[in-house]
């Protein structure tokens, strides 16, 4: 495999998917190609029940710098339209997702780590949403997720400047969840958490999500897997005993 080329490297320990983004000679800018088949790319993941935990993180000292612009010459349009199916495909991944951002994080890179559940940061990373630079229209259903992050004051700079905004900044405004120092830290923090995450009941990682997203009508659907999953009473045994705990319960590839 030519590691040069643009493309979406993936690989799965111990039940962390690990998506890395990779294009070396444009900061791991997305392509069209590569838009396209990060939700099919999602969808084999889902299915695998030996992921626990996804990472979606950047080759090298970057994150991602957005789209790559010369695929714009097909069409802003549908370039917009793919990467929102993409974005989408990563919100609802079925599991705990986690973007690892060092470097730049701008336009569709801070689409994708807008996307996942949280974030975390090397320290000096920037973040900015451009679209106001290219004079599109940036989507509403990204907008909303920024304004749900970042509350409508941050979004609005953000969107009406495309000015970059660093860690600290980030940090206090919601856009990052958590900022790592230089030299190491965010991999090795990274590492540690998703294995913790992989360690919990996916019955209450998958209730907690869909919930946080603002589902209502689920409230019975899920008491009822919680009845006959085993991961509550086995949870409660295993705190008892003073023991790890082995939940059984696992999601579908839509939950």
């Amino acid at each position: 495999m030519d590691r040069t080329e643009p493309q979406l490297l993936t690989s799965v320990d111990a039940g962390v998917a690990t998506v890395t983004i990779s294009h070396p000679a444009k900061r791991n800018a997305m392509t069209a190609a590569m838009w396209r088949s990060l939700p099919e790319l999602l969808e084999r993941l889902a299915a695998d029940p030996a992921v626990r935990v996804l990472v979606l993180t950047g080759a090298g000292d970057t994150f991602c710098a957005g789209a790559d612009i010369s695929t714009l010459r097909e069409g802003a349009e549908d370039a917009q339209d793919l990467a929102v199916a993409a974005e989408e495909a990563l919100a609802a991944f079925p599991r705990p997702t986690l973007a690892a951002v060092r470097g730049y994080c701008v336009g569709g890179g801070s689409q994708l780590a807008a996307a996942c559940d949280l974030r975390f940061a090397q320290e000096g990373a920037l973040f900015g949403v451009t679209p106001a630079k290219l004079g599109i229209v940036y989507p509403s259903s990204s907008t909303r997720r920024l304004v749900a992050l970042v509350g409508p004051g941050t979004a609005k700079h953000l969107l009406f400047s495309g000015e970059l905004i660093g860690t600290e900044r980030a940090l206090r405004t919601g856009l990052v969840d958590e900022v790592l120092p230089d030299g190491g830290g965010l991999d090795g923090r990274v590492a540690a958490y998703a294995a913790v995450l992989a360690s919990r009941s996916q019955l209450t990682q998958a209730a907690a999500k869909e919930f946080a997203a603002g589902r209502r009508d689920r409230d019975a659907y899920w008491a009822g897997q919680a009845r006959s999953s085993g991961d509550t009473a086995e949870g409660v045994a295993a705190f008892l005993e003073r023991r790890t705990p082995d939940f059984s319960y696992t999601t579908g590839p839509t939950g």
